[in-house]
């Protein structure tokens, strides 16, 4: 326990636990789910969902974590009743939905690494869709460009992991963090300052409730419990990290509000221009790769903004990719014994095997496919839609119904302080009857029963 490594700082397991939160979601996701649903309406309902459901997992997850201090399957050797060895499971399938998560997540976050290079050549500066269309199209089908820029950035993030928890993920986090959000406000101002830009701050701030359906409630409820990197074991793992005077509850508020501003931020970069120049709010996910490159080409010194909007983009991927791979790393090193560089390469390699079927899924092997699905989807599905809800279900029973709340009031109260108890209470009652039967549904609907 003395020689395990671990985050050094306050200030450093904040940065390091928001950069897991926060990732290509917050710049890719949000804003193509945001204008695909409404806008506004769509934003007030992901609100309530994070306080309601991914805040609460959030701090019962990183609380498990730190109290056994272990990688995510020896934590429930650890914290189940003697006996119970089943509960590991949950931790074996965080160190699954890792795996096949890198393997499309690495893909996407290489089209944006190749991005940055086709921002500053010019060939994405084009204000006409079939145009950027033909480009994308171009990237993603080129088997060897795919799996190349897929493997930079295995190789990149590889590196910094293999240097451990301090010395790898808080130093990197700790810079880039604060980085991102810079470049954030630089781009959000010069989005604010175009003319026609207040009916994309009326579209992401001024809800018509009217849009709000059950399907749109569903799919806020589980971006917002996926986005904080909920029930992939990245929380168990991170906690197992924190120093003692950790407060939990407050560090977690902090990230979730980091997150969401993060996620705002992006809106505010996006939107405003894409209304300014006349282009559909609603395009998806195409809307950072083929929309955002016509947008920033449309505008005076775009290429500036757009070279700048793809590095920040990178920027943001590196965090929650290094959350990723601390799950399976910490395990093969802690568990098993591994060094941690021969940890991290194992690691890496997996993940580029898994990887090949996905990079190619978009081109050569477009026609392989399994349940109707190719690679790239059937591992965001398994991922997404069964093994992150179904361990944060599992999450959730495990600490209402068998850890309990003594031992989290003892381990996470200030010295008796009336408002952490209470903190702590309600928390407890979220995850034991709120948490488990919202993310049930999320579960039921990704695999098409409601």
């Amino acid at each position: 326990m003395a020689d395990r490594d671990g985050f050094t700082t306050t200030f450093g397991a904040l940065v390091a636990t928001l950069g897991s939160a926060v990732g290509l979601g917050n710049i890719w996701k949000f804003p193509s789910l945001t204008g695909t649903n409404g806008g506004a309406g769509f934003l007030v309902v992901y609100l309530a969902a994070t306080l309601l459901v991914g805040l609460p997992v959030m701090i019962a997850e990183t609380m498990l974590g730190r109290t056994a201090r272990a990688d995510a399957v020896s934590s429930f050797d650890r914290l189940a009743p003697k006996g119970q060895w089943w509960w590991k499971g949950i931790g074996w399938m965080g160190f699954a939905a890792a795996l096949l998560i890198m393997a499309f997540y690495s893909e996407v976050a290489g089209w944006v690494y190749a991005y940055i290079f086709k921002s500053m050549t010019g060939e994405i500066a084009t204000i006409d869709p079939k145009v950027a269309a033909g480009v994308f199209g171009k990237l993603v089908s080129d088997p060897w460009s795919s799996l190349l820029w897929q493997w930079v950035v295995l190789a990149i993030t590889g590196v910094i992991i293999a240097f451990g928890v301090s010395k790898g993920i808080e130093a990197v986090t700790r810079r880039l963090m604060p980085l991102l959000f810079v470049l954030l406000i630089v781009l959000c101002v010069r989005s604010l300052s175009l003319a026609g830009a207040s009916r994309g701050l009326a579209f992401l701030f001024d809800p018509d409730f009217s849009k709000i359906t059950p399907a749109v409630v569903l799919t806020a409820l589980g971006l917002a419990f996926f986005k904080l990197s909920l029930g992939m074991g990245t929380m168990l793992t991170y906690g197992s990290y924190f120093r003692d005077d950790q407060n939990i509850p407050a560090t977690a508020a902090r990230v979730m509000l980091a997150d969401l501003s993060v996620s705002l931020l992006a809106g505010i970069a996006i939107f405003p221009a894409v209304f300014a120049f006349g282009f559909e709010p609603a395009a998806g996910p195409s809307l950072v790769f083929m929309t955002i490159p016509a947008v920033f080409t449309s505008m005076p010194g775009g290429t500036v903004f757009m070279i700048l909007f793809f590095v920040l983009t990178a920027i943001a991927s590196v965090g929650a990719i290094l959350s990723l791979l601390e799950v399976p790393v910490a395990v093969l090193s802690q568990r098993y014994g591994l060094n941690r560089k021969l940890a991290a390469l194992v690691t890496i390699g997996m993940i580029g095997l898994l990887g090949v079927p996905a990079a190619l899924s978009q081109g050569v092997a477009a026609n392989l496919k399994l349940f109707g699905l190719n690679a790239f989807d059937l591992f965001d599905f398994l991922s997404s839609n069964i093994l992150l809800p179904a361990g944060g279900i599992l999450i959730c029973l495990f600490v209402g119904w068998v850890y309990g709340l003594a031992a989290p009031e003892r381990r996470m109260a200030a010295e008796g302080s009336l408002i952490e108890r209470l903190t702590i209470r309600t928390v407890f009652v979220l995850v034991r009857f709120v948490a488990p039967l919202a993310i049930a549904v999320v579960l039921l609907h990704g695999l098409g029963v409601v």
